[in-house]
């Protein structure tokens, strides 16, 4: 990437500087592509032919042999989401998560509004509930039990909390990249990027349109970290709204910042 390419790039990202939280600078916006898309090819190629999916298929496999070393984690979850038409404020979340039985707790610490909310779900305990500590006056009850798809709780997330975390993302798109490679449609471009001062390998892949509704995105970006081979970022957008439009609009964005890997989280922290 060039120097004007580069300061381009910062210009269009977005930064969240959290002095009380660790210190650590976040990206939430867009980020442009480091190089133009390859045409895809005009027919699918015979079997065992080269796809452009091999690659981020390898990338992937690396990503879930090393996830297969991660007992827990904890990290600063950064996300924003599109829900109901709405691009909704930044969400900055401490999260912890044990791999096995699958474990998850969250604690908000913005927006304003939902600063202090924590949620916790342990797979195979508290019937299949998550338990919720919601904030302010409606917190004073402590943790209540919910189902993880219950709708309160769909109103300010797109993803239900079993679906939550880095192992769910790696999975995820081992299947939507297994499948993009069988159809042979998706463009894609692999590109190296510093994020969070990670050296990360950029992958984006994109769709030419969701006629047969097997794409989840138009377009998605992957960011690798180099070191421990896990996604640390993952960009969602969606189909260009007029016709040669080259971006469309953000439907989500979740960063795994901070990550620190086996460093034991406490049994403790799941017990709600």
């Amino acid at each position: 990437m060039t120097i004007c390419q580069r300061k381009k790039a910062t210009r269009r990202l977005r930064f969240y500087v959290l002095a009380s939280l660790l210190g650590v600078v976040f990206m939430g916006g867009a980020n442009p592509p480091d190089t133009p898309p390859s045409s895809p090819p005009p027919n699918p190629g015979p079997a065992g032919a080269a796809s452009p999916l091999d690659e981020p298929l390898r990338l992937i496999d690396e990503a879930r042999k090393s996830y297969q070393n991660v007992r827990d984690y904890s990290c600063l979850l950064v996300k924003r989401e599109r829900i109901e038409g709405q691009l909704q404020p930044d969400n900055v979340i401490a999260m912890k998560v044990r791999s096995r039985p699958f474990s998850v707790y969250l604690h908000w610490k913005a927006p304003r509004d939902m600063t202090g909310q924590e949620v916790c779900y342990v797979e195979g305990r508290n019937n299949g509930q998550m338990r919720v500590h919601s904030q302010g006056v409606l917190g004073v009850v402590g943790f209540v039990s919910l189902a993880p798809d219950d709708a309160r709780g769909q109103k300010n997330s797109r993803h239900l909390i079993t679906e939550a975390g880095i192992g769910n993302l790696i999975e995820r798109f081992a299947g939507y990249y297994e499948m993009e490679r069988r159809v042979n449609l998706t463009q894609v471009r692999i590109g190296h990027y510093d994020y969070n001062k990670r050296k990360c390998i950029r992958v984006e892949t994109i769709h030419p349109d969701n006629r047969g509704g097997q794409f989840h995105t138009y377009r998605s970006i992957l960011y690798f970290d180099k070191e421990t081979h896990l996604p640390i970022r993952i960009e969602c957008y969606d189909w260009p709204k007029q016709s040669g439009s080259a971006d469309g609009d953000l439907i989500e964005v979740y960063s795994y910042a901070d990550l620190r890997l086996n460093a034991g989280v406490a049994d403790e922290v799941f017990d709600h």
